[in-house]
C-alpha cells in the first residue's frame, strides 16, 4: 500500500511539473526590497486565470506575489492576454514566472493591506499597510489629511501621527498674472481604488480641483495616484496637474482654424492674427506647484540631502550634506538649468561644445552651503525617534525643482515648479506661423510628476535611506525574456534582438543611440520638454519638437521588449509620460455622471454642465513649441497603452480613453473618416478597445474597419488600403488592422491585407519617396505572414537593403561631440539621398519621426521572417541565401 501511495504521489508531482511552464524574469538594477511591477503578455489560449501564476526565485522558492489580470484575447478567445506581476525584489536580478493549470500561489503569511474607501459626501479613504496608515478626506486638502507611523507595532495611537496636511494646500497650483499671485485651494472630489490593487500593493486615485480667489481664474483639475505597499512605510505618488489658465493676451477672433475646423462657420484669418502682438505677452503663469506636509517631529532635527560633483553630463559620486536643523528657519535644495521656461529661442549646446547653466544650490537660512551641477533629488528630516524622506523623480531633468524644509512652519514642500525662479510662461515665442497656424493651445496642457514619501524610524544609516530613495528615483527595470514578447504575438511577429542580423539591427541601435546622445547633449531637458526630442537635424542644428509622431514612445517600448535594455525602458517611460500629458489637450472635459451620490437630481444637474472642448483627446503637430499647432490626424496612443501594460501606468490608459472619446464624437465629420486619419484611428481604437473591452469603442472600431475595407474595393484603389496621398501610412494599416485581425479573426480583414500586400508589391508607393517606399515593408511582411506567398517576402527584403547599416568604429556614446558622431553615422548609413528639394528627411541623423516609417515598425518584423522563413525564399541582394 505504501508503494502504491508513493507511486501515485510521484505521478501527481510529475503531472504537476508537466502542467507548469516557466518564463525567466530579469530585474535590471535590482535592489533588495524594491517594489516591482511588470506586465507580462501570454499567447492566445495559454493562460485562463491569473490564479494560476506565481513568482519563484531561481532555486525554486516561491516569492510572495500579487497577480492582476489586465486584459484578455476577447472577442476571439477568452484567455488572458496581459497580467501585472507585483513582488518585492530580493538580492538578485533573476526570477522565474511559473504558470499552468495546476499552479497555485501559496497563501500570503506576512502583512497585507487594508483599504477603506468611503465615498459619502464627507467620507474618506484610508490605507493601512501595517506600520503605516494614511487618510484622505473627501472635500479635503488635495493630499494627506493624516499620516501615522506605528513604530512599536502595538496599533495606531495618538502619538503615532507623523504628518498632517495643511488646510486646502496639501497640493497646490498657484497662478500669477498682472493682478498678482492667486493662490490655489485644493478640494478632493473623489477617490478610487485602481485596477492592480490587492493585498500587497494598492493604488488609490485621488481626484480633485484647484479653486482660485479671483473669478478670472478657472478651476483646474488634478489627479494624484498614491501607491502603498504591504508592510512598508513608504509611498509612491504620481501627481498630475492641468493648466487651465489663459496663456497670453491676444485678442480672440471669431471662428476656427482651417486645419481643425469642425464645420463651415467662420474661419480664422491666420495672416491677420500674425499682427496681434498679444500672443507674445504672457497672461496666466505658474508661480508655484507641488505637494506639502506638516511634519510632527521634535525640535532636535537633523537635515540630510545629496548632490553630485563632476559635470552635469558626467556627474560624480553621491555626496551627502547634513546639518542640525533645529532652531533654523528654512533649508532647501534647488535645481535650475538654462532657460527654465524653455521658451524659444532656447540656448542649446553647439555641435562641438556643451552648454552650461545647470546648478544645484543647497541653502540654509539664506546662506548657500553647497553649489554644484546637479542634486540627488531628495531630502530627509529626522528627530531622535522618527523621520520623513521626500524625493522627486527626474529632479534634474525636469528642472526647475525644489524641496523646501520650513523649520519654523514645521513643513516640507516638494515643488513641481519652484517659486524662486521665473514663472512658467505659456506665451508664444514669435508671430511666425507654426504648422501654418497662429494659435496658442496651451490650455489643457498637463504634467505628471513622481514623488516618494518615506516615513521611518530614525537611523544613522544613510545608505539605508538612500536605498529606499533609489527604489523610486533610480528604479529597477523588470522584464521577461525578450523572446517571450515575440512568442506571445501581442504585437505581431516581431523578433527579439538578433545579433546575426546586425546589418539591419544597427539601423535601430544607432538611431536610438543618436537620440539619447542628443537628449543629454542639447540637452532636451526641462519640465515641459523632457521626454520629447526634436525632429530635423540640418546644418548642426535641431528643429521642431516631434510631439510623438508617429508613436515615437512606442518605438522605445518595442526596443525595450526586444532587448531588455534598461536605458530603453527609462527613455520609453519618459517619452510616454511627456507625450500623453504635454502633447495633447486635456481640458475642459465633458461632464460625467459617476453615480456615487444618493440624490437622483444629481444626474440631471450633471447634464446641465457646459460641454468640454471638441478637441479633448487630440494631439499636437510637430512645432517649435508644444502648444502652437494642432492637426486632426495627430495623436498616437499605442505607446501609452504599452506603458500601461508593461509598467502599470494608469495615466496611459486614462489619456488614451480621452482620444477614444474624441473618435466617438466625430467632430470632423467624414474628414475624420478618410485617409491617414482613418488608418491611424483604427490603430488607436484597436489598442484602446483591447485594453478596456468597452463595447462603445468596439462598435466605432468595427465601423471604421468596414470603411477601410469598402474604400479598398473602389476602382480608384484597386485593392490598396492606402490612398496615394498617404503612402507612409502603411505602418498604421499594418499595425491597426493586424491588431484587429489578431483580436477578431475576421477573414475579410485577412483577405484585404493580402490583397493590399500584392498591390504595394506591384505598385510601390513613392509619393513621399523613402517614407512611403520603406513603410510598405510592413504591408509586405504582414501579407506574407497571412498568405505564405514568397514573392511578398522577397520584395520586402529587396526594399530593405537600403536599411543596412555598417558598423561604427567605436560605440556611439564614446564620441566626443555631436558633430563627430553625426559625421560617423552618415558614413555608415546606406539610406539614399532625396530626389526632391525637400531633402532626405529620413537621414540617419534626423530624429525619430520619419524613422517610424522606415525602420522602427519594419525591422523587428523583417528580422523575424529572415529567421523563420524557408531559407530558399529569402534572397539577399548580393545573391547569398540566409
Amino acid at each position: 500500500m505504501r508503494i502504491l501511495l508513493l507511486f501515485l504521489t510521484l505521478a501527481f508531482l510529475g503531472a504537476d511539473c508537466e502542467a507548469a511552464e516557466r518564463v525567466p524574469i530579469r530585474v535590471e538594477k535590482a535592489v533588495a526590497g524594491a517594489p516591482i511591477t511588470l506586465g507580462v503578455p501570454f499567447p492566445k489560449g495559454t493562460l485562463h486565470s491569473p490564479d494560476h501564476v506565481r513568482v519563484l526565485s531561481t532555486d525554486g522558492r516561491e516569492i510572495p506575489s500579487q497577480i492582476t489580470e489586465v486584459t484578455t484575447w476577447e472577442p476571439v478567445d477568452p484567455s488572458v492576454k496581459w497580467i501585472w506581476v507585483f513582488f518585492f525584489a530580493e538580492d538578485s536580478e533573476d526570477y522565474v514566472l511559473e504558470y499552468g493549470p495546476d499552479v497555485r500561489r501559496a497563501p500570503l503569511t506576512g502583512p497585507t493591506l487594508r483599504v477603506v474607501n468611503n465615498q459619502r459626501s464627507y467620507g474618506f479613504a484610508e490605507v493601512d499597510t501595517g506600520p503605516l496608515r494614511f487618510r484622505i478626506d473627501n472635500g479635503g486638502n488635495g493630499f494627506f489629511k493624516t499620516v501615522e507611523l506605528d513604530l512599536e507595532g502595538d496599533g495606531f495611537e495618538e502619538d503615532d501621527v507623523i504628518a498632517t496636511g495643511p488646510a486646502g494646500r496639501g497640493s497646490f497650483l498657484d497662478l500669477l498674472d498682472d493682478a498678482g499671485v492667486d493662490s490655489s485651494h485644493a478640494v478632493v472630489t473623489r477617490t478610487v481604488k485602481e485596477k492592480g490593487s490587492g493585498p500587497l500593493h494598492t493604488i488609490l486615485r485621488v481626484e480633485g480641483v484647484y479653486r482660485y480667489g479671483r473669478e478670472d481664474n478657472r478651476e483646474a483639475p488634478f489627479i494624484t495616484r498614491i501607491h502603498a505597499y504591504a508592510g512598508k512605510t513608504y509611498v509612491r505618488v504620481l501627481h498630475t496637474i492641468v493648466y487651465t489658465g489663459v496663456p497670453d493676451k491676444h485678442t480672440p477672433q471669431e471662428g476656427e482654424h482651417a486645419a481643425i475646423a469642425t464645420g463651415n462657420g467662420p474661419i480664422l484669418d491666420e495672416e491677420m492674427a500674425q499682427q496681434d502682438t498679444g500672443f507674445l505677452e504672457p497672461n496666466d503663469r505658474i508661480r508655484g506647484a507641488g505637494l506639502q506636509l506638516n511634519y510632527h517631529l521634535d525640535d532636535a532635527l537633523t537635515y540630510l540631502t545629496t548632490y553630485h560633483g563632476g559635470t552635469w553630463w558626467a556627474p560624480g559620486k553621491t555626496e551627502y550634506y547634513s546639518t542640525e536643523a533645529g532652531g533654523r528657519g528654512e533649508l532647501y535644495v534647488l535645481q535650475i538649468g538654462p532657460d527654465v521656461t524653455r521658451k524659444p529661442p532656447v540656448a542649446n549646446s553647439t555641435a562641438t561644445e556643451r552648454i552650461d547653466g545647470f546648478a544645484v544650490r543647497i541653502v540654509a537660512d539664506g546662506h548657500t552651503e553647497v553649489e554644484g551641477p546637479r542634486a540627488g533629488g531628495w531630502m530627509d528630516v529626522s528627530d531622535a525617534r522618527r523621520g520623513v524622506s521626500v524625493g522627486t523623480r527626474h529632479f534634474f531633468e525636469e528642472y526647475p525643482k525644489e524641496i523646501n524644509l520650513d523649520v519654523a512652519g514645521e513643513r516640507v514642500q516638494a515643488y513641481i515648479w519652484s517659486p524662486r525662479v521665473e514663472p512658467m510662461n505659456f506665451a508664444r515665442a514669435s508671430l511666425e506661423l507654426d504648422g501654418g497656424m497662429m494659435g496658442n493651445f496651451a490650455e489643457g496642457t498637463a504634467k505628471t510628476t513622481e514623488f516618494f514619501f518615506h516615513f521611518h524610524e530614525a537611523t544613522d544609516d544613510r545608505a539605508a535611506l538612500t536605498r529606499v530613495a533609489e527604489y523610486f528615483l533610480d528604479p529597477p527595470a523588470p522584464h521577461v525574456d525578450p523572446a517571450w514578447y515575440t512568442a506571445s504575438n501581442v504585437y505581431g511577429r516581431m523578433a527579439p534582438y538578433a545579433e546575426h542580423f546586425a546589418e539591419f539591427e544597427r539601423g535601430i541601435d544607432y538611431k536610438l543611440a543618436w537620440w539619447r546622445f542628443n537628449q543629454a547633449w542639447e540637452p532636451w531637458y526641462g519640465l515641459i520638454d523632457y521626454g520629447d526630442g526634436k525632429t530635423y537635424y540640418f546644418n548642426d542644428d535641431w528643429h521642431l519638437f516631434t510631439n510623438n509622431e508617429p508613436a515615437t514612445d512606442f518605438m522605445w517600448w518595442m526596443a525595450f521588449m526586444r532587448t531588455g535594455k534598461r536605458e530603453y525602458y527609462l527613455t520609453a517611460e519618459a517619452t510616454s509620460r511627456h507625450t500623453m500629458d504635454v502633447d495633447n489637450i486635456h481640458w475642459p472635459t465633458y461632464p460625467e455622471y459617476v453615480g456615487d451620490t444618493n440624490d437622483a437630481l444629481d444626474f440631471f444637474k450633471v447634464q446641465e454642465y457646459p460641454p468640454g472642448t471638441p478637441y479633448l483627446g487630440m494631439g499636437r503637430r510637430h512645432a517649435r513649441q508644444h502648444w502652437t499647432a494642432l492637426l486632426s490626424a495627430h495623436v498616437w496612443v499605442p505607446g501609452w497603452i504599452a506603458s500601461y501594460y508593461l509598467t502599470g501606468n494608469h495615466r496611459g490608459l486614462e489619456v488614451a480613453e480621452e482620444t477614444a472619446g474624441y473618435y466617438l464624437r466625430r467632430i470632423f465629420g467624414d474628414h475624420g473618416l478618410t485617409g491617414r486619419r482613418l488608418y491611424l484611428s483604427v490603430w488607436n481604437l484597436a489598442e484602446v478597445y483591447d485594453a478596456t473591452k468597452d463595447p462603445r469603442y468596439f462598435e466605432e472600431l468595427k465601423d471604421r474597419v468596414d470603411r477601410m475595407l469598402r474604400l479598398a474595393q473602389s476602382p480608384d484603389q484597386g485593392g490598396s488600403l492606402v490612398i496615394d496621398r498617404y503612402g507612409y501610412a502603411q505602418v498604421y494599416v499594418s499595425q491597426g488592422l493586424g491588431a484587429y485581425y489578431r483580436m477578431t479573426g475576421d477573414e475579410r480583414v485577412r483577405t484585404a491585407l493580402i490583397r493590399h500586400a500584392r498591390h504595394v508589391r506591384d505598385l510601390p508607393p513613392l509619393n513621399h519617396e523613402m517614407e512611403s517606399y520603406l513603410s510598405s515593408i510592413s504591408s509586405l511582411l504582414l501579407g506574407y505572414e497571412l498568405s505564405g506567398e514568397p514573392s511578398l517576402l522577397e520584395e520586402a527584403v529587396k526594399r530593405a537593403q537600403v536599411l543596412r547599416t555598417d558598423p561604427l568604429p567605436k560605440a556611439p556614446e564614446t564620441y566626443a561631440t555631436q558633430r563627430e558622431l553625426a559625421e560617423a553615422l552618415e558614413s555608415v548609413s546606406h539610406l539614399p539621398e532625396s530626389e526632391s528639394r525637400r531633402g532626405a528627411i529620413w537621414k540617419i541623423t534626423n530624429g525619430l519621426r520619419v524613422f517610424g516609417w522606415t525602420h522602427a515598425y519594419n525591422v523587428p518584423y523583417l528580422v523575424y521572417w529572415l529567421e523563420h522563413a524557408e531559407p530558399a525564399r529569402v534572397i539577399m541582394s548580393n545573391g547569398r541565401r540566409r
